[in-house]
């Protein structure tokens, strides 16, 4: 195979490094534009001296943006936040970032284009993040229609913001709060049972990284996916509840799962989101009021070949580490 350019904006990100990694081990040389390249560091051990190179690029300064997708076969757009702190907006991220690297791209010649949205980002109209997700999806197909686009749910793996989360907080506080369940009792009658949870809030279909990475790599692989959209879940559909309670299995921790309604999660995240990392804030609340799963009619992991990995066979290799120590005179199991 030539040496053919992958320009990977967001390529030191957690979902990056592994999109990156598969590509340096398939022989492609790779660019990463970044501000910071001490963040790139993680990523030349991956390839041969000089297969990846980082380029000093400010996504909010068009140039830079041009000098990075030069020569380049294809371009990868990962740029995404969480939460908006001064000029990393989501309209700034999400959409004119966006926007700006597919024009770029289409105008250098570039022949691929892959662009991570998120799943939902067409399903909830009240939340920014959602909403601004969708409109840096028309922007992308507006400059650059052959693009792919992928939504992927909640992604997991070694290094991620999720799991990690909940393991990390089970250890250090008395109490989780599972967001979106009724505060009050819930009756079933079917059944003749009284629970705190009711359906267990709000749902997930967790995306494991390696898998997401297989399929931005296939699409850089394979000009028929060209124009197309693909949502991106597991084979498990998990509550917020469920998710918990695996979490507190998996780490032996006796962490107590509390109920929070939404309308008491919306004041505490006022107030949580002016913390320099929130934990939560207010448009996430919104966020969450809606089910974060593959729609019935859209294609995903299956229409790329790709066989997706649930929770249950990744999460137990690294969640591991947040057991309790040992006491004494005590062995602990294998598994």
């Amino acid at each position: 195979m030539d040496r053919r350019i992958i320009t990977v904006f967001g390529g030191s990100g957690f979902v990056g490094r592994y999109i990156v990694k598969r590509l340096l081990e398939a022989g492609y040389n790779v660019r990463v534009p970044t501000r910071y390249f001490e963040r790139t560091k993680k990523l030349k051990p991956m390839g041969y001296l000089g297969q990846m190179v980082p380029v000093h690029c400010d996504i909010k300064d068009t140039d830079a943006i041009r000098r990075a997708v030069d020569g380049a076969d294809g371009v990868i757009n990962l740029v995404g936040v969480l939460y908006e702190r001064g000029a990393s907006s989501f309209m700034n991220m999400h959409v004119l970032a966006a926007k700006n690297i597919a024009e770029a791209s289409k105008a250098a010649g570039v022949k691929t284009f892959v662009h991570m949205s998120a799943l939902g980002a067409n399903k909830n109209p009240h939340s920014l993040y959602a909403t601004s997700k969708l409109a840096g999806e028309k922007a992308v197909r507006a400059a650059f229609p052959e693009a792919v686009i992928f939504r992927p749910s909640v992604v997991f793996g070694p290094e991620d913001n999720f799991l990690n989360k909940f393991a990390s907080m089970s250890r250090f506080l008395p109490v989780i709060p599972v967001v979106g369940t009724p505060a009050l009792p819930h009756v079933d009658l079917g059944k003749g049972s009284v629970d705190f949870f009711g359906e267990g809030g709000p749902k997930f279909q967790p995306a494991y990284v390696g898998d997401v990475a297989d399929a931005f790599f296939k699409a850089v692989e394979d000009k028929h996916l060209a124009g197309q959209t693909f949502e991106l879940g597991g084979p498990e559909t998990y509550s917020f509840l469920q998710v918990l309670e695996d979490i507190r299995a998996l780490t032996r921790q006796r962490v107590c799962l509390l109920p929070v309604p939404f309308w008491l999660a919306s004041i505490m995240a006022f107030f949580l989101q002016f913390l320099p990392k929130p934990p939560l804030t207010t448009d996430q609340v919104r966020l969450l009021k809606t089910d974060n799963v593959v729609s019935d009619d859209a294609k995903g992991f299956a229409d790329l070949g790709i066989v997706p990995n649930c929770i249950e066979t990744i999460a137990p290799t690294y969640l591991k580490r947040f057991r309790p120590p040992l006491k004494s005179g005590e062995f602990r199991r294998l598994s």
